[in-house]
């Protein structure tokens, strides 16, 4: 009865300790993936219409000349698509 008891404990010893472990590598990988999702979150940028093709495109890339945003130097010259 006494080794029964003994390989018992162990047992559960064991199972609370793989628990707890566990427990911990879930809340720190939820913990990683708020980070990322902020952090991509802040890199997102908004995105504009080029006035001529009216494709999207970023921001940062357009080409902004008399008050509009275009894709590239052409389109700016060309203006407005009829």
């Amino acid at each position: 009865m006494g080794k029964f008891l003994l390989w018992a404990v162990i047992i559960l010893v064991v199972l609370i300790v793989s628990r707890v472990l566990s427990h911990q590598k879930a809340q720190a990988r939820q913990a990683d993936a708020r980070r990322r999702d902020v952090t991509s979150r802040e890199a997102a940028e908004s995105m504009v219409r080029c006035a001529h093709c009216r494709i999207f495109l970023p921001r940062s890339e357009a080409y902004m000349s008399q008050g509009k945003t275009w894709c590239s130097a052409e389109h700016a010259r060309l203006g407005l698509r009829k």
